[in-house]
């Protein structure tokens, strides 16, 4: 099954992102699955390296990190990294400075598209 997720929130002002990201790789544990990764919206700061991870929450970088270990793609939305000043040279090196049109692909050729 193909599955892409989505995600739209700070990475650490909610625990979206986190849950996201938890069954995210959850899903690709599933050599039978496609799992593609969608930041979009504030979520796009969980791709800036070197963030200060507040204490008691959990490092969203690592588990980007650990989530594309097995090769599988994280598109950052190219328009919300504009709107925010974010560069591409500040984007961790396992996630790739991406555009809505890739995401109307991916959604068009997922069976199931979650959305946190």
């Amino acid at each position: 099954m193909t599955y892409l997720i989505v995600l739209n929130d700070h990475p650490y002002e909610s625990e979206r992102n986190y849950n996201g990201l938890r069954l995210a790789t959850s899903l690709a544990g599933n050599d039978q699955n496609v799992v593609r990764l969608f930041l979009i919206g504030e979520a796009v700061r969980s791709a800036v390296g070197g963030a200060t991870v507040p204490d008691g929450v959990h490092d969203i970088e690592w588990m980007l990190r650990r989530f594309a270990a097995g090769g599988r793609p994280v598109g950052v939305c190219r328009t919300c990294m504009e709107a925010r000043g974010i560069e591409t040279e500040a984007l961790i090196d396992c996630t790739y400075r991406s555009t809505l049109d890739e995401l109307t692909r991916w959604t068009e050729e997922a069976d199931k598209v979650l959305v946190f």
